[in-house]
C-alpha cells in the first residue's frame, strides 16, 4: 500500500508523526473506506457514503462555469461522477432548478446526472448510487400533488423510478404544511426512499419533524450553508435541534463556494457571482487561516480542502457535499476520508475561524 507523506513527515519521527503517516491512505484504501464508512440519513432506513457531491453546477451557465456551458464541461462532469464512483463515493444531490433548462445552450443537472447513470449501469449492471433531488417552492405551488407532481417530473428527467431522498430546497411563502404532506405521500406510494429538508430553520425544522413523525415517517435530513467560515446553523440552533431530533446535516457549500480551498488570494479572486461574495478585502482576512489549514494539511499529506472537509465532518452527524466540476476535484474530495484530524487542531481552526466575520448566506434560512 502506497503511503504519500510531504517532506515535513521526515522532519521529526515523533510518534505524532508516526500517528500521521499511518493516516495518509492510498487511493485503493480511501475507496474501501468510503463504501465500508456509511453514514445512516436521520431515522431512516437510507444509509449514504460519508460524503457526497453535490451537482449544482452540472448544466448551469448563470452562476457557475463562467456563464457558459458548453460540451467541454459536460465531458469534465461526466468524469467528475465517474471519478466519485472509482472512489467510492456515490451520493449525489441534485435539484429541479439546477442547470438553466431555459437558457439557451445549458441543460438540466438531474438531466445530466440520469443520463451519467444509465452510461454507468450499461457497463456496469450492479453499479449503484444514492440520488437526493429537490422541490422548489415555488409561490405558485400549491399543497401536497404539488410536491408529488414535481417529483415525477424530476423522475423523467432523472429516468429512475424512485430517489433515494426528496428535500424541499426552502420553506415556501405559504403552503409548507401542504409541501410536508406531499412529502409524507412520496414515501407512502414508494417514490422516495427518505425525505429531507433544506435552509429550515429550528422552528420550521421541529414542525416538519413533528407534522411527518405523525404519520412514522422520520425527517431524515437538513441540508444547510455550513463550513468553517460560515457556522450559522451553530448559532441559529439547527446543528443542536438537528443533534437533539436525529436528523442528519447535509453540508452544502462546505468549501466556501471554493473560498477555503488556498486557489483564490486577494490577487485572484474567483469568477463570476462570487467575486462579488468573495472580495480582495474578505479573501485577504482569510489567508492567515488558509496558512494554517495549508499546514495542518501538509503533516497528513492532505490538502486545504480535504483539511476543512475533514473538519466538518469532525463535527459529527454532518455529511458534506462540495460540488465537483472535473475529475480532479472528485479524487481530492475522496482523499478527505479514511483519516482524522485531531481534537486540537480541531479545536485551532475553530478558533481561527472565529475571527473572521462570515459571509451573508441564503437569505430564507431567517423565514
Amino acid at each position: 500500500m502506497a503511503l504519500h507523506v510531504s517532506s515535513a513527515c521526515f522532519s521529526v519521527f515523533s510518534h505524532r508523526k508516526v500517528q500521521r503517516i499511518r493516516a495518509v491512505a492510498s487511493e485503493d484504501f480511501t475507496t474501501l473506506k468510503a463504501e465500508e464508512e456509511k453514514a445512516k440519513l436521520g431515522a431512516s432506513d437510507l444509509k449514504v457514503t460519508k460524503l457526497g457531491i453535490g451537482a449544482w453546477s452540472w448544466g448551469d451557465n448563470s452562476y457557475w462555469n463562467n456563464f457558459e456551458w458548453d460540451d467541454r464541461k459536460m465531458k469534465a462532469a461526466k468524469a467528475a461522477f465517474d471519478a466519485s464512483v472509482d472512489r467510492g463515493i456515490t451520493f449525489f444531490d441534485t435539484a429541479e432548478v439546477y442547470g438553466s433548462r431555459l437558457s439557451l445552450g445549458a441543460i438540466s443537472s438531474e438531466t445530466l446526472l440520469g443520463r451519467f447513470i444509465k452510461e454507468r449501469k450499461q457497463k456496469d449492471p450492479e453499479f449503484d448510487v444514492a440520488v437526493a433531488t429537490k422541490f422548489a417552492a415555488l409561490p405558485w405551488r400549491f399543497g401536497r400533488q404539488s410536491v408529488l407532481n414535481a417529483l415525477k417530473d424530476s423522475l423523467s428527467r432523472l429516468e429512475l423510478s424512485s430517489v433515494d431522498l426528496y428535500q424541499l430546497h426552502w420553506p415556501g411563502i405559504w403552503g409548507n404544511e401542504g409541501y410536508i404532506d406531499g412529502l409524507g405521500d412520496a414515501v407512502e406510494q414508494g417514490l422516495v426512499k427518505a425525505v429531507g429538508v433544506s435552509n429550515y430553520s429550528e422552528k420550521r425544522l421541529r414542525e416538519a419533524y413533528t407534522k411527518l413523525n405523525k404519520r412514522g415517517i422520520p425527517l431524515a435530513s437538513n441540508q444547510v450553508n455550513y463550513s468553517l467560515i460560515y457556522r450559522s446553523p451553530e448559532e441559529n440552533g439547527v446543528k443542536a435541534t438537528c443533534d437533539e431530533l436525529g436528523i442528519t446535516l447535509i453540508a452544502y457549500s462546505p468549501i466556501a463556494q471554493g473560498a477555503l480551498t488556498g486557489k483564490y488570494t486577494p490577487q485572484n479572486p474567483p469568477d463570476g457571482p462570487r467575486r462579488r461574495i468573495y472580495t480582495p478585502e474578505f479573501l485577504t482576512k482569510l489567508q492567515p487561516l488558509i496558512n494554517r489549514i495549508r499546514e495542518i494539511g501538509e503533516n497528513f499529506g492532505k490538502t486545504p480542502t480535504q483539511v476543512v472537509l475533514n473538519w466538518l465532518i469532525a463535527q459529527g452527524n454532518v455529511v458534506p457535499i462540495p460540488g465537483a466540476k472535473n475529475a480532479e476535484q472528485a479524487e481530492e474530495f475522496a482523499g478527505t476520508l479514511g483519516w482524522r484530524l485531531t481534537s486540537e487542531e480541531i479545536s485551532e481552526l475553530r478558533s481561527l475561524a472565529s475571527e473572521i466575520q462570515p459571509v451573508v448566506g441564503f437569505p430564507v434560512e431567517k423565514l
